[in-house]
């Protein structure tokens, strides 16, 4: 491989959240979802360069960042994003809790596939909405829709919103196109829209191809927002920079409110050069991790 993801660095002592939280140093953490690999040299010598200047003053978001995101998606997964519909943010939960904020209203219902990560319940919680929970099917060893009782709770008249996480967290599962299309059936169908977590989108093994949900139909675009972020796959968590896609113009103008009531509207500078540098130059890195991180994959299948 041009790239190394052999070298251990060791991350106690530096602040880690993951790791400076364990009680003792013989506990391996598993519970946060950073990486342990350094991220691609892209975005360490943009982050250098940005360091360099000296001055870290307010950062305006130039015409590149924008042009970043929308190749990269083209190029990548064949989607094509306007720059009109993005607005930037601090992270995908700020994101998320900006959308639910924008597009309910307290006591509504949103709906959620479980299992499912934890934050989407504080998320709905801390807007005064509740939690709707439709469980996943379990069956030989995969997590699959169950789209019967999907339709039985978007039935509901208090389900305004359905968080769908694409692909999955924890479930492990890449959404297929045709899944995709059946949640999207159901909830046009029920007057529910869709919010898309889709953090995770670049970090899929190989035969199971990501497909935005957005990208489904021009229906599917209008009836959903879609929250992205680098932060997965290139390990910029700490960075915080995430972006929400919004092409219907009265939804984004909502979003756009919440997102400055919620005084997550402005990001730092790192993040915009860290963003640009993994979009224009990080291909190639995140193409050899993914190959290192499916060998994991299966030496722990093989283990176990």
């Amino acid at each position: 491989m041009k790239y190394d993801f052999d070298t251990v660095v060791p991350r106690r002592g530096t602040n880690s959240y993951k790791w400076d939280s364990m009680p003792r140093e013989d506990i391996l953490p598993m519970w946060v979802a950073d990486m342990d690999f350094r991220t691609a040299p892209a975005v360490t010598e943009a982050i250098r360069k940005r360091a360099e200047h000296g001055i870290f003053g307010y950062t305006r978001v130039p015409d590149s960042y924008y042009e970043a995101v929308v190749n990269w998606f083209e190029r990548r997964h064949g989607w094509k994003i306007n720059p009109e519909w993005m607005i930037y943010t601090t992270g995908v939960v700020p994101a998320l809790s900006a959308v639910i904020r924008a597009l309910t209203v307290p006591g509504d219902k949103v709906l959620v596939q479980t299992p499912v990560y934890n934050c989407f319940f504080s998320s709905i919680r801390n807007n005064g909405c509740v939690a709707e929970t439709c469980p996943l099917k379990y069956e030989n060893g995969r997590y699959e829709l169950d789209a019967d009782e999907l339709e039985r709770k978007a039935s509901d008249p208090a389900v305004k919103l359905m968080l769908l996480c694409n692909p999955h967290n924890p479930a492990g599962r890449v959404w297929t196109r045709e899944e995709l299309e059946e949640m999207a059936a159901i909830c046009r169908r029920n007057g529910v829209f869709v919010v898309a977590d889709e953090i995770h989108c670049e970090l899929t093994y190989p035969g199971h191809p990501y497909t935005p949900f957005s990208s489904l139909s021009e229906d599917a675009l209008r009836h959903s927002v879609t929250c992205i972020s680098p932060s997965k796959a290139f390990n910029l968590a700490g960075i915080q920079i995430a972006n929400i896609v919004a092409a219907d113009e009265e939804v984004r103008k909502k979003i756009d409110k919440a997102i400055n009531i919620n005084e997550v509207c402005d990001v730092n500078s790192f993040a915009v050069d860290a963003l640009e540098a993994a979009y224009n130059g990080g291909e190639e890195w995140l193409e050899e991790l993914k190959l290192y991180l499916y060998g994991n994959y299966e030496i722990v299948r093989d283990m176990l």
